[in-house]
């Protein structure tokens, strides 16, 4: 009986002094949803969203989107979709001056919170920030930077928060939220849409757009808080903290449809002297065999291989079709066995579907690959009616 006594008194010792250890915020204290406008590189592109607590005597910055490119094995987790991310405090000062120096706004919603859950934010947050809870499963659309913001505040807010829907006026899906960020001729935004699959098209709902920061805004400032009969707006004050014009990621000169609509025009002219000369150019053809099947490996191993949660079932498979890689050293002999013809009109017929996936909005693929598309439907044609003959 002592010992259950004893121990009794150690747990609650315990217990006390684990909540002793955080700080008593004083009623000046605000937490705040911030939010960060684009800034030109990729990973920048879709803005960014932190939480800041400030009181009498200090100024915190809470960011769940720290990741080390210097942590073991980190592009290889990143590739395979095990890319661990984590949350890290550090003053708001240097948070506000690093966008400041990119020209960056940042917009401030001060939560409209009494004592007792401003407490209970901060020390939740506390409670996160330490090393052995801080580091969370990274995933750019279900659980990341900006999710978190609104899981947090249903967990301390439970019932008494409401976030409204009546502000999303269409019917979006993720990729189409997405490509609405950054611009689609960009390299950024074709490396994006060909590895992700047919999962990015589903509708998202009003919480699911909250994957993006800009969402995450307007979704707080259109929640509400209930404080028992009475409904009150969650977000107290709105401002800008720096105002700067928003910065967009720019095409470059060779831009993937400019690119892909050269190779096209390259391949219409090899094409019409084959025709007229009755032979083949073999490169040209090893060429188009041998780089759409390596782009459908990848796509196969992102599909089958890895846990991302958005690669599987990628349609662009239609054209970039893995086996080519090796219908490529057969292609490229002077006089191709005859099952090689069968393969290419097989081909023929997934590029045939692709319309029908597309205008369907089953998956929608990236636009500047509609040249190259087009080429392939040219040259397979060519070939499915000339492997026969002896000329080619």
């Amino acid at each position: 009986m002592k010992t259950k006594i004893i121990a009794l008194f150690l747990m609650l010792f315990v217990v006390q002094l684990t909540f002793s250890q955080y700080k008593k915020l004083s009623e000046k204290a605000e937490i705040s949803i911030i939010t960060a406008g684009p800034g030109k590189v990729l990973y920048e592109g879709f803005g960014h969203s932190t939480i800041r607590v400030k009181d009498t005597d200090f100024d915190t910055a809470y960011n769940y989107g720290i990741f080390d490119f210097n942590a073991p094995h980190f592009y290889l987790n990143f590739t395979k979709g095990k890319l661990l991310y984590k949350l890290q405090s550090y003053p708001f000062f240097y948070f506000l001056r690093s966008y400041q120096a990119n020209k960056r706004w940042i917009k401030e919603q001060v939560l409209n919170l009494n004592q007792q859950e401003k407490q209970k934010f901060y020390e939740y947050l506390e409670n996160n920030v330490k090393p052995e809870n801080a580091t969370y499963l990274y995933d750019p659309f279900f659980n990341n930077c900006a999710t978190i913001l609104r899981e947090i505040t249903e967990k301390i807010l439970k019932d008494k928060v409401v976030f409204k829907e009546n502000h999303i006026e269409t019917n979006q899906s993720f990729r189409q939220l997405m490509n609405a960020e950054i611009p689609w001729n960009t390299w950024g935004s074709f490396g994006i849409n060909l590895a992700l699959g047919s999962k990015l098209d589903k509708i998202a709902t009003a919480k699911q757009h909250m994957y993006l920061p800009d969402y995450v805004y307007s979704g707080f400032k259109n929640a509400i808080v209930k404080r028992g009969a009475v409904s009150e707006n969650l977000i107290k004050n709105d401002r800008y903290i720096l105002k700067f014009q928003e910065l967009k990621i720019k095409p470059s000169f060779f831009n993937p449809f400019i690119v892909f609509t050269l190779i096209l025009l390259l391949g219409i002219f090899i094409t019409y002297k084959d025709v007229k000369r009755e032979k083949r150019t073999k490169w040209f053809d090893f060429f188009l065999f041998f780089s759409t099947g390596v782009i459908g490996i990848i796509i196969a191993f992102l599909w089958f291989f890895t846990d991302h949660s958005t690669t599987p079932n990628n349609f662009n498979f239609l054209w970039a079709f893995a086996p080519n890689i090796i219908v490529a050293f057969y292609i490229v002999k002077g006089n191709p066995k005859f099952w090689v013809k069968t393969y290419v009109k097989a081909l023929v017929v997934l590029l045939l579907i692709i319309p029908i996936i597309w205008i369907g909005k089953i998956q929608l693929f990236p636009f500047a690959i509609l040249p190259f598309i087009l080429l392939l439907g040219i040259r397979f044609l060519f070939l499915s009616k000339g492997l026969l003959s002896s000329k080619i």
